[in-house]
Parts: C-alpha cells; sequence; structure tokens
C-alpha cells in the first residue's frame, strides 16, 4: 500500500524517481480502505529534507499511511520558504479535536540548549499533552526523544563538549519485544549530537524499556510497555549522504567539526560512504505502524470523538498481549 501525500510536496518527485509507491489524496479517497493517519511534527530547519526522509520509510510498509505535516506557531523558519510552510504545513490550533493513529516528532538543532530556552516550548509541551489523549502511538526522535522523555519523565539531556557524530555498532537488547522484531543482535544506526541521555537516568523509570543501546552511543531505542511512548535517540531516517552534508557544511563554514565515525570508509571523506543501516530502519518504522497503529487503533476514529474520549482513554489502558514485551 502507497504513502499518501500530497501532490505538489517536493518529496512525492523524489520518491516517484526512487521507484517509492506513493498515492494524492484524491485517489486514496476513491478506495474502500482506511488510511492510517500520522502526524509528523517537523522541527528540523531542512524540513523538506526532513519529509523526503521520514516519507521514505513510511513508505516502505504495506500499508496505506495519510501524513500529516505539523509546524510551529511560535517559531519562524530561516531555512524553509513561507510558500512551502502554508502549503504543506498546519498547526496544533488546527487540528487539535482530531484523532491519530500515530505521531512524529522530529530532532532540532538545538541540543546544547535547554529545552525550556526553545522558542516554540510552550507549543511542543501543549503537543505533549495532545497526545496522551488523542494519538495512539508516538515516536520522538532524537532531540524530540529528549524532549519528551524530560517533559513526561523528568529525565534530563546532558550537553557533552564533543559532538556524538557518526554510524555506530548497536545492539538489540530485548528481541521479543514486536518494535525490534527481526532485528539482527548487531546492527548500525547514524548519531549526530551534542547531547546525551544516561542509561542510569532512563532505568530509574520502570515504565521505560531501553531496546537497544551502543557502547559509543549509549541508549539508542527506548519504549514503554504498550508502545504508547517510543523513544529513538539516533537517526534511523537519515539518507546515505545526511551525515556527509552536516560534515561539510560546518567545514566550509571553518568549523573543527570531526569526521563522521564509522562512515566513510576508513574515516577518509575522501572515500565512499558506508550506507549499512537502511535495512534495519525500514525494519523499525514497518514494525512501529505494524504493531503498534495498524494492529491497535480502532477501525473508526471518528467514533472517538463527541464526547467518546472515556472510550479512547479505556483503549488505552489495555496492553494487548501480542504487544506485550515477553523478555
Amino acid at each position: 500500500m502507497p504513502l499518501i501525500i500530497p501532490d505538489q510536496l517536493p518529496a512525492a518527485g523524489a520518491l516517484k524517481d526512487e521507484n517509492i509507491f506513493t498515492m494524492t489524496g484524491a485517489r486514496a479517497a476513491s478506495q474502500d480502505i482506511r488510511p492510517l493517519k500520522v502526524i509528523i511534527v517537523n522541527l528540523m530547519p531542512t524540513k523538506i529534507a526532513t519529509e523526503t526522509q521520514l516519507a521514505r520509510v513510511l513508505a516502505n510498509s504495506p500499508l496505506q499511511i495519510e501524513m500529516q505535516l505539523v509546524g510551529m506557531d511560535m517559531h519562524t523558519s530561516r531555512h524553509t520558504s513561507q510558500e512551502h510552510l502554508l502549503s504543506f504545513y498546519t498547526t496544533l490550533e488546527q487540528f487539535k479535536e482530531e484523532y491519530f493513529d500515530g505521531m512524529i516528532i522530529t530532532g532540532s538543532p538545538i541540543e546544547t540548549l535547554d529545552f525550556e530556552e526553545a522558542d516554540y516550548w510552550p507549543e511542543l509541551c501543549e503537543i505533549f499533552e495532545f497526545a496522551k489523549t488523542h494519538v495512539y502511538s508516538n515516536m520522538f526522535i532524537c532531540w524530540g526523544a529528549q524532549a519528551a522523555m524530560y517533559y513526561y519523565y523528568g529525565i534530563p539531556k546532558i550537553v557533552q563538549d564533543e559532538k556524538l557524530f557518526g554510524v555506530f555498532e548497536h545492539r538489540t537488547l530485548r528481541p521479543h519485544n514486536p518494535l525490534v522484531r527481526g532485528f539482527d543482535e548487531l546492527f548500525y544506526a547514524p548519531h549526530s549530537r551534542y547531547a546525551i541521555t544516561r542509561k542510569e537516568d532512563i532505568l530509574k523509570h520502570p515504565e521505560l524499556r531501553i531496546l537497544a543501546e551502543s557502547e559509543e552511543a549509549g541508549p539508542h531505542i527506548i519504549s514503554t510497555e504498550n508502545g504508547r511512548q517510543i523513544f529513538v535517540l539516533g537517526h534511523q531516517e537519515y539518507d546515505k549522504t545526511t551525515l556527509a552534508d552536516e560534515y561539510f557544511r560546518d567545514i566550509n563554514k571553518g568549523l573543527d567539526t570531526p569526521v563522521p565515525a564509522n562512515y566513510f570508509r576508513n574515516d577518509d571523506p575522501k572515500q565512499e560512504i558506508m550506507f549499512r543501516w537502511r535495512g534495519h530502519a525500514s525494519l523499525l518504522f514497518s514494525n512501529w505502524l505494524n504493531y503498534y497503529l495498524y494492529q491497535a487503533t480502532p477501525y473508526n476514529l471518528d467514533d472517538l470523538r463527541d464526547g467518546k474520549e472515556d472510550a479512547w482513554r479505556e483503549a488505552f489502558k489495555d496492553e494487548d498481549s501480542i504487544l506485550g514485551d515477553r523478555d
């Protein structure tokens, strides 16, 4: 099944060139099937690149997905045109009465700031509250994951002097958890951040489970038992050249950015990129869409409107045994 996106979205052309199946909303409406409704709260400055990355991994699934892009009212983007934002983005005020199968909140390159220093922090907190009752399963990525763990659990991020930058080996810790079902015992994932989240801080919260971690990068995939909150501290969605683009951009600015580890062959920027995380990226997002959205959310989301929020909350309390982590 395809990913449903606006026909004029820049990602549409890129995905078509890659032979990835997408569909316009008009064509999807003619089919007798309910697509999964997924919000993407895009906090990255390079919004079009991030849209394409996430559209790519969401489209690699047999399920039909309707993608809705969300931006921040309190923040003025300097890297994306207002025309693009007005054409394809909505805000919390416009959808706060709706219900959704899933939501993704992206990273943001402001990890050295305190969370409260972000100009859109109050608005993001409203979205975190909205997610409690209006979204069935939420995936938070990198800074978005750190912000969510801080908001929901008070877990701090620790800013480092050196950037964690590169592609690192990770170990699957709970192979029976549906989110990492089919993962190899060892797999690779990209990271690009100055802030870390300590394992000992996560383990203070028994409701959180570390599903995968790295000796160099620390905890990577964390989830609650029922998968309503999923935190990914790396960037499985990154394209092959994303880290290279970041590195050469910094070098051209005269910054002393280290070569991303384990990324270029022999750690030499003049040599080829070793692209070795795409398979597990597809598996991570496919597992999320299948086990925590398609298998779990009500078929008719409209039934949860008009005073039926109690039924929605009751559904959230039920932890289906198929989703339970048996470790």
